[in-house]
């Protein structure tokens, strides 16, 4: 068992944690087609149900537009797992599984997988923002904007936009194109253009199976709550108050991985859906553990389950959080930074009226 000093000491020691997790890398590959078959399995089971359901009524389809949503979450997760070569022992494998995967998630592999590896070798890292992660402004560099990009800003970061809007615009429009990599080689392109040709083959091959108006009430739904899941996921395992966001000098990779990564604790059934995602801090700080191994590193280690752990309530507050204050070192509101700046501006005609 890990107590603070524990973890402080290899906060200390960066290579003491690839010790100790490193015994919780290997996946079984049986293990490994099991989570495959009932992920896959039920998703295009309860996709045809939503079609079926269509003659029924619509209310029938979107309520199971819910469970299938979540079917799709996970089948992002193995992606996931497969982009960090976690999920098979065989990097072949992992990629292959991961390309097909992608066609359905409609994330181009080779390039997300490489903007992900950009976003882990630089979490927290404030020279280091804008690729893989939530832009994140700090307070200082948000007060010189001018209105217009400060307004940009706020929009931005309004949760209305970045988890309603912005999920499908990022799955449905940005990830056609290899954005952030454009000059980056050939790689970047093939993977974004090859998995659009592959979405393009399947969206045809759906439209003469079921339909056009048939298909897109039915994939709509789906691909909007999951990727709203998604993104909503992304941001929470990151833009918690208390995460750590530090400059070059003072950036270390094991402390960011550790505390500028929540543990988000999930009831059993949202964690299973999820691929125990919310355990995000162990999984940056090995990502090579396969996901159904990381709920075991919390039971070795239990101390693990107090760093940065959120519950599903308190996760709720992180929605309003968008500036890194580099003075208490946590996210703040733009309320709490408005608050702040009304304090200092009333604070010096507050202590003359006291010595009146």
């Amino acid at each position: 068992m890990l107590d603070d000093k524990d973890i402080d000491a290899l906060n200390q020691a960066p290579r003491s944690w690839n010790l100790i997790l490193g015994r919780y890398r290997e996946p079984a590959t049986s293990r490994s087609v099991f989570e495959v078959l009932v992920t896959a399995i039920p998703f295009i089971g309860l996709w045809g149900l939503m079609w079926l359901a269509l003659g029924i009524g619509y209310w029938l389809c979107l309520l199971l537009a819910i469970p299938t949503a979540g079917f799709l979450v996970r089948l992002f997760m193995i992606q996931h797992d497969c982009g960090h070569g976690a999920f098979f022992r065989r990097r072949a494998t992992n990629d292959w599984l991961g390309r097909v995967i992608g066609v359905v998630t409609l994330t181009p592999y080779g390039f997300w997988r490489r903007a992900h590896a950009t976003h882990h070798a630089a979490v927290g890292n404030l020279e280091h923002r804008g690729v893989g992660d939530i832009f994140t402004l700090t307070t200082t560099e948000y007060l010189a904007l001018n209105p217009y990009s400060k307004l940009g800003y706020r929009l931005y970061r309004n949760p209305i936009v970045l988890f309603g809007f912005m999920p499908a615009y990022l799955f449905l429009l940005h990830q056609r194109l290899p954005f952030g990599f454009m000059r980056a080689g050939w790689q970047p392109w093939f993977s974004t253009m090859g998995t659009n040709a592959a979405i393009a083959t399947l969206v045809v091959t759906m439209l003469w199976l079921v339909g056009i108006k048939s298909f897109l009430l039915v994939e709509g739904p789906v691909m909007l709550i999951a990727a709203s899941i998604g993104v909503w996921f992304f941001y929470v395992q990151h833009q918690f108050e208390d995460t750590q966001w530090a400059h070059d000098g003072d950036w270390n990779v094991q402390e960011a991985a550790l505390h500028g990564s929540s543990y988000y604790e999930l009831p059993p059934p949202l964690a299973w859906f999820t691929g125990n995602i919310g355990v995000h801090h162990v999984h940056h700080l090995c990502s090579r553990v396969p996901f159904y191994r990381l709920p075991q590193v919390l039971i070795d280690h239990p101390a693990l389950a107090t760093v940065g752990r959120l519950t599903l309530v308190q996760s709720l507050h992180c929605a309003g959080l968008a500036l890194w204050d580099e003075n208490q070192g946590k996210l703040i509101s733009f309320r709490e930074l408005r608050r702040r700046r009304l304090n200092a501006a009333t604070a010096p005609s507050h202590r003359h009226n006291i010595s009146l």
